[in-house]
């Protein structure tokens, strides 16, 4: 059953250290279709049932409000946000619906060239359709019906906004979108989201960027893998756009690593986010999954399917993956002991095509969620390959909490982070260290 335990003062302190708002459940219209965990999902997010042929054709597009946004001169402060829906195409080659958002920025460029476009992959934010980026930007804090959900992506956005970027915000595949379920931390699906996000930025009417414009990616966690697997798919997937630098941020690029991480950790609940995304990706999957599964277990994956990252952490917080499974194994043993989900961890695994363009890798020292030796090990092979590839240990002490060992690093990173994309996207040289990646850190 799940493991319930008081740790409001977790979500609350992250919440706090990223400025966000208190807001209700989002009202009810009567446009609104779909309702999640108490929270209304406006029927924007509802696919039609015939999608364009090209990748990142746009479906629909309406205004976003955004709920930090102050009056200026030229326009709303930090920018003009725009909500998206457009075209992809999944892992298993089908089309599918993706949604997301597009700010305008007030401030102007000042590094010479086109207004710079960076698409931003979002760190993790649950299963629910609720939980979507896109409507973090209209509300940075839901905590209504039964959801607690954070923008925390937010405070990157704006600072992209503030130096005059343009960024095309991805909501993934199956987060925002009704008709499926999100397909949490698949290599592909995430890849393609993001790129084709830059494709549907493109075609926007009232945007100022274009194909000349510069293009970045920018993601961390759960962002740092869809970012890593975007600059790896970039070449082959989509020619038509030349990146100038990516971020990636803790990347999950051996999440057979990362299950025995995370698992019993304030996060456990990603388990069931990845175990429900993988079964999305591949039915087929789903005989082992009964198979292993006991009641605790299924019901654990159906509860996890709607929440957002604050109901897991509350809900979830210290679950061990051996409460779920019919001989108590965790769920790091029965991938271990099925050849058909190695495999499809093993094709979900990040590092083994060449970015043709520079990227960063930042991994906090000490994080032990999303652990450091697999990400810095995404470094090395990039490096072994010929990558121009800048890894960045990052120094924080551990903080006692694996989610805090985690995010702490996302903090204290993001303004160097944010530096060296803006660098690269004004046309300067990466300074790669391959040459010095320490064998250890």
């Amino acid at each position: 059953m799940p493991v319930r335990t008081r740790v409001p003062a977790l979500a609350i302190a992250v919440a706090a250290c990223l400025g966000a708002q208190t807001v209700a459940a989002l009202p009810a219209t009567a446009s609104d279709t779909a309702v999640s965990r108490g929270v209304t999902i406006p029927a924007f997010y509802d696919p039609p049932a015939g999608l364009p042929d090209a990748d990142g054709a746009l479906i629909r597009s309406e205004p976003l409000p955004l709920a930090l946004s102050l009056p200026g001169i030229d326009g709303p402060l930090p920018g003009r946000a725009t909500r998206l829906m457009y075209k992809s195409t999944d892992s298993t080659g089908r089309p599918v619906a993706v949604t997301g958002a597009y700010i305008e920025p007030a401030a102007s460029w000042k590094h010479g060239g086109p207004r710079p476009l960076v698409a931003l992959a979002p760190g993790t934010m649950g299963q629910g359709d609720q939980c979507a980026a896109s409507l973090g930007l209209e509300h940075p804090l839901t905590m209504g019906g039964r959801t607690v959900s954070v923008g925390y992506e937010d405070l990157a956005i704006y600072r992209l906004l503030s130096e005059g970027v343009a960024v095309v915000v991805t909501d993934y595949v199956g987060l925002g979108a009704t008709d499926r379920l999100h397909t949490y931390v698949n290599r592909l699906d995430g890849a393609h989201a993001v790129l084709d996000a830059v494709r549907a930025a493109r075609r926007l009417r009232d945007a100022s960027v274009t194909a000349a414009s510069p293009v970045g990616l920018y993601g961390y966690s759960q962002g740092g893998g869809a970012t890593a697997a975007a600059a790896e798919a970039q070449p082959s997937y989509a020619p038509d756009i030349t990146l100038a630098g990516t971020y990636s941020g803790a990347p999950p690029a051996d999440l057979t690593e990362v299950t025995r991480g995370i698992d019993g950790t304030d996060l456990a609940g990603a388990l069931g986010w990845a175990v429900n995304g993988f079964l999305q990706s591949d039915p087929a999957l789903r005989p082992i999954a009964d198979r292993h599964l006991n009641a605790a277990g299924k019901a654990a994956l159906a509860d996890l399917s709607t929440m957002c990252v604050g109901d897991a952490i509350l809900a979830y917080n210290s679950a061990h993956s051996t409460a779920w499974t019919t001989d108590g194994s965790s769920l790091a043993d029965v991938i271990e002991a099925e050849p058909a989900l190695r495999d499809f961890l093993d094709r979900q695994r990040i590092g083994r095509e060449r970015p043709a363009s520079p990227v960063r890798v930042a991994t906090g020292v000490n994080d032990d969620l999303v652990p450091h030796a697999q990400a810095r090990r995404l470094a090395a092979d990039w490096c072994a390959e010929g990558a121009d590839v800048t890894y960045v240990p990052v120094v924080v002490p551990k903080l006692g909490r694996a989610l805090l060992n985690h995010f702490a690093p996302l903090l204290t990173d993001q303004g160097a982070a944010v530096g060296w994309l803006t660098g690269r996207l004004a046309g300067r040289p990466a300074r790669p260290t391959c040459g010095t990646l320490p064998l250890e850190p």
